[in-house]
């Protein structure tokens, strides 16, 4: 055995120092070192990992370019949401608040695999089988190709995985998985770095498609030093309210796809299924004719989705007025109202101003800014906004209407959910073709000015 020696890992980055320190030198976050134990000689590391020949460099011209093949799960907004299917030998990170989803996402998603005559093996090192099994019950999978192991021992778990050799692994959760050569606890920094990287040697060299379920800190980051995003392949974030139905999918990183593209689902007693038409339902239970509401087509990934901005402006009765927003970056909320102090002359100092994303959404594109504004004043003034007007646009610090990207996608959706008329930037106009003028009435604006004068006409 080798000398043992204390170290300080920080859970946040993952960094290592020799003493404590209140503040992490690397990523300036308090109170995250915790002391860990660390032995000089240790049994070979990477065991999953063999090393047969050693790999040689090829000419970029000798590099034969095929189709990655991709395994369709027959989830229609699982397989668009990671481009196309799941690779072989890809490893993907699922992460999300507790009860939010995450297992029974991949509980479903290995029904739909198994079917398929694929070989399953969900590790569930949080719940026993018995657990798991009512759980897959309840969701109406019967299959013989799912096998359940209930193990954390990172040793073990490969002992069965070389045994079974299976298709798709699914390990939930990582925090829970240790290595007994390590002498601290699960879900520790150095524990879920060693076995994340024992799972991704494992799920290349065998040619695997590997989900690890991961836990997120009160922040809504992923548990754990950020390595751990850095060594998977795709890195998936369940977001919405748990008291909705609603759950929000984001894709935060892909290797073999586009990023920012968002899947919605709907939660019910069978499990999670498949929203077609997300604008449909972040707009059923709007109500036509309030003050204070926007609706504005943003883009998330490569879909067009209508949200609607509401806003609730009121005299404040404190020296310092409050400034709320759910669903949007409170520092963007700060400064689009002092442009509308700036440029419009709109006493908001002595206004509270709390605004909100209908539906759970977060959305954090600068094209919502005109909704933003508008909802503002028509709630400082209580006017009503038209109902079937669409606002779009980002605003600079001089009250200009800058453009937006992709207007046409977002003014089809518009027009494919009933909307007559649209409030976009003035530079946006000349790009947008014949066929959607006939469709919509365009009212392109070039400074905030004429647009809260426009819509609020």
């Amino acid at each position: 055995m080798g000398k043992n020696k204390t170290v300080w890992y920080c859970a946040e980055c993952g960094h290592k120092q020799a003493k404590w320190a209140g503040q992490c030198p690397a990523c300036s976050k308090w109170n995250t070192l915790q002391e860990e134990v660390e032995i000089d000689a240790l049994p070979p590391r990477f065991a999953a990992q063999t090393c047969t020949s050693a790999a040689k460099p090829l000419r970029l011209k000798e590099i034969n370019l095929t189709d990655t093949p991709r395994i369709l799960t027959h989830m229609g907004e699982c397989d668009r949401l990671i481009g196309g299917g799941i690779v072989p030998g890809s490893f993907t990170l699922v992460g999300g608040d507790p009860g939010i989803g995450k297992s029974t996402l991949l509980l479903q998603l290995s029904n739909a695999l198994a079917k398929q005559g694929l070989l399953v093996l969900y590790v569930c090192g949080e719940e026993s089988v018995q657990q798991t099994s009512l759980r897959a019950q309840r969701l109406g999978i019967d299959t013989d190709q799912l096998l359940l192991l209930c193990e954390t021992n990172f040793t073990l778990i490969k002992n069965q995985i070389d045994q079974i050799n299976p298709d798709i692994l699914i390990v939930d959760s990582i925090q829970i998985i240790y290595k007994s050569e390590l002498s601290s606890a699960p879900g520790s920094v150095s524990q879920v770095r060693e076995t994340a990287t024992e799972f991704m040697h494992l799920a290349k060299g065998k040619g695997m498609a590997t989900f690890l379920i991961g836990h997120v800190t009160k922040t809504g980051e992923i548990a754990g030093p950020r390595v751990l995003e850095h060594l998977v392949d795709t890195v998936l974030y369940f977001e919405g309210d748990k008291q909705q139905h609603y759950r929000m999918i984001r894709v935060v990183k892909n290797r073999f796809g586009p990023t920012d593209e968002i899947a919605v689902f709907q939660m019910s007693h069978k499990g999670l299924t498949e929203v077609a038409n997300p604008s449909e339902i972040f707009l059923e239970e709007r109500r036509k004719e309030v003050i204070g509401s926007a609706i504005v087509p943003t883009l998330e990934g490569s879909r067009p989705i209508l949200i609607e901005i509401q806003a609730l402006v009121t005299d404040t009765v404190f020296s310092t007025p409050s400034r709320r927003s759910t669903g949007l970056d409170q520092n963007r909320l700060a400064l689009l109202l002092a442009v509308l102090e700036k440029r419009m002359g709109y006493q908001l100092h002595k206004c509270d101003v709390f605004l909100s994303v209908a539906g759970g959404l977060k959305i954090i594109e600068p094209a919502i800014d005109l909704a933003i504004v508008v909802a503002c004043a028509s709630s400082l003034f209580n006017r009503v906004l038209d109902a079937e007007t669409v606002v779009v646009g980002e605003i600079g610090l001089g009250g200009e209407i800058r453009t937006v990207s992709r207007i046409e996608s977002r003014l089809k959706e518009a027009i494919h959910m009933g909307f007559k008329k649209c409030l976009i930037p003035k530079r946006n106009v000349k790009g947008i073709s014949e066929e959607i003028r006939q469709k919509i009435s365009i009212n392109g604006v070039e400074f905030v000015e004429e647009a809260v004068s426009a819509a609020l006409k």
